[in-house]
């Protein structure tokens, strides 16, 4: 029998204790991969950006506007396939006020252009293009809020005061997940045009979006499209869209942080249920240690036999964690967060990679929980092994 074979058997020498112990590490990597999917949905937005769209706003500040004549200027620029332009409207449902979603103008034409990931049935299309107070929604916005093409929907205004009436002439999907599905979209035109809005707010757009011709390219386009407007009274900063997004992140750093140093907190919380699971085996078996000793085992092999243990009770609890996350993220919290939460989790589902990165975690966490206990053992004096008893 081989030493593995032989530390893998010492995890069943006490079941009720190795199952609990399992079960703890079971549950610790269930949170430990909640959390990590968390970060990984709230980042989802940078990693998959299109790398070749610049975005372009206020040097000051995101919520500082541009002129309108600004989007002639960037569509000349060398390098610019073609240019669309957003406002943040920022109007909330009038009897939902619990219920948050993006809701943006656009020019249709020049968006679907530059958002060339996105699919919009033919006739939803066309329809959109033809009505100004036509509307698009994203198809996890319209699973949650039960809308389908033909319904009107009226938004109450924040930033731009009043009852705003809205014919959703299409649900989109998205090729990509460089853009997500639960985004409400509508016609700039009608929104500049109306005739309450005050004449400081004609004319102007929140941000305005190029796609380049390549990814390459994308840094030296954003440096020269900035480059346009260094002698106007109104400046602008150009990035990639990846570094626009990954700008938004940067506002909630703090909270990131934290979650990130929670999921460290519970991987050192298994760490010492299961270091100290060891310790008590390691203790109960001393004096068989003394005796694999005696008869020419070396401390290397007793150190084997206690890391040995502490991994495989490490790894069984990894796999059973992953494979109960796995249903519960995907198929129940994901699809609640996805559902209620959109505008922050447009995409809530555990990846490979943070399976694999958990199952990993446990594994090197139990090993170094059981080092110590290891370390013990393997020095243990063969002659004081044998005189323990329990």
């Amino acid at each position: 029998m081989s030493l593995a074979r032989i530390a893998i058997k010492n995890v069943g020498r006490n079941r009720f204790r190795a199952s609990l112990t399992v079960l703890g590490v079971m549950v610790a990597m269930v949170a430990f991969v909640l959390l990590r999917t968390i970060l990984s949905a709230w980042t989802m937005g940078a990693e998959h950006a299109a790398q070749d769209r610049v975005a372009t706003r206020h040097k000051v500040t995101f919520l500082m506007s541009l002129p309108k004549r600004y989007v002639q200027d960037i569509s000349t620029a060398d390098g610019v396939q073609a240019v669309t332009w957003c406002n943040w409207f920022g109007a909330r449902l009038p009897d939902r006020d619990d219920v948050f979603f993006a809701n943006i103008a656009t020019d249709p034409e020049s968006f679907l252009r530059v958002y060339d990931e996105i699919e919009l049935p033919p006739a939803q299309r066309e329809a959109w293009l033809q009505n100004r107070r036509g509307a698009i929604v994203g198809a996890q916005l319209a699973r949650q809020m039960g809308w389908k093409a033909g319904d009107r929907v009226t938004l109450a205004g924040t930033i731009f005061p009043g009852d705003w009436e809205f014919t959703i002439e299409g649900v989109y999907s998205t090729k990509r997940r460089s853009i997500d599905q639960s985004t409400f979209w509508f016609h700039w035109d009608y929104l500049n045009d109306n005739a309450d809005l005050p004449e400081t707010m004609r004319d102007q757009v929140g941000w305005i979006v190029s796609k380049v011709d390549s990814a390459g390219r994308a840094a030296g386009i954003a440096k020269r499209i900035d480059g346009v407007f260094d002698s106007r009274d109104i400046q602008t900063l150009s990035m990639s869209e990846r570094a626009m997004n990954t700008s938004f992140l940067g506002m909630l750093g703090a909270l990131l942080q934290a979650v990130d140093v929670v999921s460290v907190v519970i991987l050192v919380i298994m760490m010492l249920i299961l270091g100290n699971t060891i310790a008590m085996s390691v203790r109960e078996r001393t004096n068989e240690y003394g005796v694999l000793r005696a008869i020419g085992f070396r401390p290397p092999h007793i150190a084997g036999f206690v890391l040995g243990e502490s991994a495989a009770i490490g790894l069984c609890g990894g796999v059973l964690g992953v494979l109960l996350a796995r249903p519960m993220i995907n198929q129940g919290v994901g699809r609640f967060m996805e559902e209620n939460f959109t505008g922050l989790f447009p995409y809530f589902r555990l990846e490979d990679s943070d399976a694999l990165l958990a199952l990993g975690v446990a594994v090197v966490a139990s090993a170094l929980a059981g080092a110590i206990p290891a370390y013990n053992a393997g020095k243990l004096d063969v002659i004081d092994a044998l005189r323990r008893v329990g």
